[in-house]
């Protein structure tokens, strides 16, 4: 992994006391996570824009009403490698509200650490936290 600063966007989609997260793993610390749906933000793109081009790519969904909520600064190991990233986060809805009644959404690109397709779930937010499931981006839990 390069060391540099990676800029990123997320969003949260919510559905009452859930959240739409992509599952993730790390093989080195074979450590299952999940995190809310974004990616890197590329040169010239807005955040909102990242938010958009991401949700096509990763679950093939569009988003309406996205909105600007807080940054937060995540440094982190993943497979054996040092990140550090700026993280917008943003609130917004799924543009297709059949996606509210799935439990699991999974999207065309392909995970190659799980060996397996992008996969989205809804999870509560008190699944996450001490000894429960992993949510990343660090800080994020806490400001739900």
């Amino acid at each position: 992994m390069e060391e540099k600063i990676r800029p990123l966007a997320i969003c949260l989609f919510r559905r009452g006391e859930r959240i739409l997260v992509m599952e993730g793993y790390d093989p080195t610390k074979r450590e299952q996570f999940f995190r809310p749906l974004g990616g890197g933000i590329e040169f010239g793109e807005r955040g909102q824009e990242t938010v958009q081009r991401e949700l096509l790519e990763e679950i093939q969904a569009e988003a309406q009403d996205i909105h600007y909520l807080f940054t937060l600064e995540n440094i982190f190991t993943f497979n054996g490698g040092r990140g550090h990233e700026i993280v917008l986060v943003y609130d917004g809805r799924l543009s297709d509200e059949s996606l509210y009644e799935r439990e699991v959404i999974e999207g065309p690109e392909y995970d190659p650490f799980r060996k397996a397709p992008m996969r989205a779930r809804w999870m509560r937010v008190d699944e996450f936290g001490d000894g429960r499931a992993i949510l990343y981006p660090d800080g994020l839990l806490e400001r739900l």
